[in-house]
């Protein structure tokens, strides 16, 4: 089983959106019994919480389900147990390798390193700038490309 991890800060915006999208990109191409898909948050604030209303709103224009998502946060565990973790901007990318230290990991990146030409290196967070649409654009694009850099590494 592949494990790929999304991460954003709160774990309620950026990396469940990601999640509910590549869960369907997955189980679109068939995979859904060799991928597994996750989220979490380096924050602990909406441990629990279902995803932000933004989030879920622009999911359900799209018809992608977000259902038995919620929020919690990255366990140093996770670390090992994935085999891609996938941070939405630099920020992220610095507290997993803080956490990380000196420990084996799995693939880590930003979203936005899978989505070729990208004017923009991470992803904003809708949180703050409320441009739900932009990000689920953003999400959607990575997402398409991510899966398939996986197909074509475990030749899938």
């Amino acid at each position: 089983m592949i494990r790929v991890l999304f991460v954003c800060l709160g774990n309620i915006c950026r990396s469940p959106m990601a999640e509910a999208v590549f869960r369907k990109k997955v189980k679109e191409a068939g995979l859904q019994n060799k991928i597994q898909v996750d989220s979490a948050g380096t924050g602990n604030w909406h441990t629990g919480k279902r995803p932000h209303e933004g989030t879920v709103m622009i999911l359900e224009k799209n018809k992608v389900d977000h259902s038995g998502i919620t929020a919690r946060q990255v366990e140093e565990s996770d670390l090992q147990a994935f085999d891609y973790i996938v941070a939405m901007d630099a920020e992220n990318i610095g507290v997993l390798r803080s956490l990380a230290g000196h420990e084996r990991t799995g693939d880590m990146s930003r979203l936005l390193d899978y989505l070729p030409d990208s004017d923009v290196a991470d992803v904003p967070d809708p949180y703050y700038t409320g441009n739900f649409t932009e990000v689920y654009a953003l999400v959607e694009d990575s997402c398409t490309h991510l899966l398939a850099y996986i197909k074509e590494q475990h030749q899938l």
